[in-house]
């Protein structure tokens, strides 16, 4: 239950990142550079793909056999 929570957690922060980035791109405002929401983005989406492959391999999640 608890790598659940925390895969929600990135996920609702890598929605965050791309909506603060959104201001940023279409204004054209360069104070901030995009690709700070970008890189981060990126970076959690990577920490959600190991996280996923550590959950698989020590069987704290079980994939659905059939998903259909």
């Amino acid at each position: 239950m608890l790598v659940k929570a925390i895969l929600i957690c990135l996920l609702i922060f890598i929605l965050f990142n791309l909506f603060r980035a959104i201001p940023v791109l279409l204004n054209g405002d360069r104070s901030v550079p995009l690709s700070r929401f970008l890189g981060r983005r990126v970076l959690f989406s990577v920490c959600i793909f190991v996280l996923l492959l550590l959950a698989l391999s020590m069987g704290w999640i079980t994939p659905n056999p059939r998903p259909y």
